[in-house]
């Protein structure tokens, strides 16, 4: 398993310059505008760290202008920071706020069913979206990772949960070794039967390779692979046999409205590299 990144963001490997340059754009920052694309107007929105942050500016500023940011630590903006953030306690996203409150505040949102759209990362992922960040292999030795924080709430209780992460087969595996946070469990009704939200649970998986998304028996299928990737490419570095849609389609690269937004507030690419 490569870097442990926490439950609220991803870290994406670098590519060369000049990969960069024939597509216009980072597959970081083809992740963040999928990202963006998955927030409605008007929603409530558990916006987490990395490339999220971005996503939500993203969304606000394009198609979403009346979404709302809810952040772990009890911040709410009804209008995105006008500054890069490297943490949610940074003081630009407490300066004009809407509210600055207490984690208790936020969480209650969750358990009254108001949040539309939670985004998580994760160090691991299996076929039914379920996520570990409790556990992994580093230099082959297993050690402690950060853990859930209110990871473990947002997959329970948001009405729909988005992750993103770097697509390999440390990542991608048939079954996590630990679930920190569900997704749908065993499948096949699993999250009823556990007394979850009925419209709850993972809606797409956000990878560097593609989109995954889930079909009604609560496993992952590819439902968009990445311009320049291979459905083969996807299938190599996944831990399961991968479904793949019957209408399969090329995710769609991130337009001049979106990498304007972007690289307005990230022209240094600290997140999108």
């Amino acid at each position: 398993m490569g870097r442990a990144e926490g439950e609220h963001g991803v870290n994406v490997a670098s590519h060369s310059e000049a990969e960069v340059a024939a597509r216009g754009y980072t597959f970081s920052e083809l992740m963040v505008a999928a990202a963006a694309r998955e927030i409605r107007d008007g929603e409530l929105v558990f916006v987490g760290m990395r490339l999220p942050l971005l996503a939500f500016l993203v969304a606000r500023r394009t198609h979403a202008p009346r979404a709302i940011g809810l952040f772990e630590n009890g911040v709410i903006r009804e209008t995105p920071s006008g500054e890069l953030l490297y943490t949610m306690g940074d003081p630009p996203n407490l300066r004009g706020a809407t509210q600055c409150g207490q984690m208790l505040d936020v969480m209650g949102l969750l358990q009254q069913g108001r949040v539309d759209v939670g985004f998580l990362g994760a160090a691991e992922i299996d076929r039914f979206g379920n996520l570990n960040t409790t556990w992994g292999h580093r230099d082959k030795e297993m050690q402690r990772l950060p853990g859930s924080g209110g990871a473990c709430d947002i997959a329970c209780l948001a009405q729909r949960t988005v992750m993103l992460l770097t697509h390999d087969r440390g990542r991608l595996t048939e079954r996590v070794g630990h679930i920190t946070s569900p997704g749908y469990g065993a499948g096949n009704g699993w999250r009823r039967k556990q007394g979850l939200p009925i419209a709850s649970g993972p809606s797409a998986v956000i990878t560097t390779l593609g989109v995954l998304r889930f079909g009604a028996d609560g496993e992952a299928f590819l439902a968009s692979v990445h311009p320049g990737v291979s459905v083969e490419e996807v299938l190599e570095s996944t831990g399961w046999t991968l479904r793949v849609a019957d209408e399969l389609i090329e995710t769609l690269p991130p337009g001049d409205d979106e990498l304007g937004v972007m690289r307005e507030i990230d022209p240094n690419h600290f997140w999108t590299r």
